[in-house]
């Protein structure tokens, strides 16, 4: 009895001292709460992308097929100096831009609807519309646009007629895809702009287009640059869609099948998107854009 006793009082003298190490510390307390989460992704995200940067630095043996670990640039070089490489790299980076443009005009009359004309219930119900393709699977979604445009889908039957360029396809499963990702920014900064904002244009003689040009695309620009990040990644990203719903390859397609193939050059390609991202969030921060996520 006595020792369980003395053991409790141990737990409890230690429970204190580790309260008293953290009181009063609020820069120690959250350092603890977070030193799980950033660890973690310290050795899984950055670690692994440490892992592919090294190893775009590597050949692939002439003779053996096997990966040489030596420093070289030759991947970096076959990149530059190979035109298909060179085009997959251009098109993958337009298919974003032309993709998130898409998206911005497509997002910006359903989130204004949303945020200024909706009733409270309706605007619920729209959230909730807008979020309900989250919810599927990816892949559920892009099959589904593969029956849609395939020769007996819906788009024949109401006499549209499939597409049949191959970027046009992608083009329109990705807008479909990430749209969701494009409205909820864009819902969130409409609703910051206070109504009164609006009226006062009104009562001062502008109509709804200087309004919307002068007034309210200034205010809601860093929101719809906040939208494009997530817009763009992802389709700089993407190489399903295009394996499924059609022939033409992206970064993505490349880097994918180059994988089991040859590591060094599919590292070397995929970090391409990479610098364009990094580049593309300068850009976004210098526009306000973090400010809306």
């Amino acid at each position: 009895m006595e020792a369980a006793d003395v053991t409790a009082s141990a737990r409890r003298s230690a429970g204190r001292r580790l309260a008293g190490l953290f009181h009063g510390r609020p820069r120690l307390q959250v350092g603890a709460l977070l030193a799980g989460p950033i660890g973690w992704l310290a050795i899984g995200y950055l670690g692994s992308l440490l892992v592919l940067l090294v190893t775009a630095f590597w050949s692939l043996g002439e003779l053996s097929g096997e990966i040489e670990h030596t420093f070289t640039l030759d991947n970096f070089k076959t990149i530059v100096e190979s035109p298909v490489y060179r085009e997959i790299a251009g098109r993958t980076v337009a298919m974003a831009a032309a993709v998130t443009v898409a998206d911005a005009i497509l997002a910006f009359p359903i989130a204004f609807f949303m945020a200024k004309v909706a009733s409270p219930r309706v605007k619920g119900l729209l959230v909730v519309a807008v979020l309900l393709p989250l919810w599927s699977g990816y892949l559920v979604k892009v099959y589904t646009w593969r029956t849609i445009m395939s020769g007996g889908g819906v788009l024949s039957w109401v006499g549209l007629g499939a597409p049949t360029d191959d970027l046009v396809r992608i083009w329109l499963v990705m807008t479909y895809l990430w749209l969701p990702y494009m409205i909820i920014p864009l819902y969130a900064g409409l609703e910051r702009i206070p109504n009164s904002v609006l009226s006062a244009s009104e009562d001062l003689g502008a109509g709804p287009g200087y309004t919307f040009r002068r007034v309210i695309l200034p205010l809601v620009f860093p929101a719809m640059v906040a939208g494009s990040i997530f817009t763009f990644s992802l389709t700089l990203g993407d190489f399903i869609t295009p394996l499924l719903v059609s022939k033409t390859q992206l970064i993505g397609n490349v880097v994918y099948s180059n994988f089991t193939t040859d590591l060094p050059l599919a590292a070397a390609f995929s970090i391409v998107p990479i610098i364009v991202m990094v580049l593309y969030l300068l850009i976004a921060r210098r526009l306000g854009a973090f400010e809306h996520l």
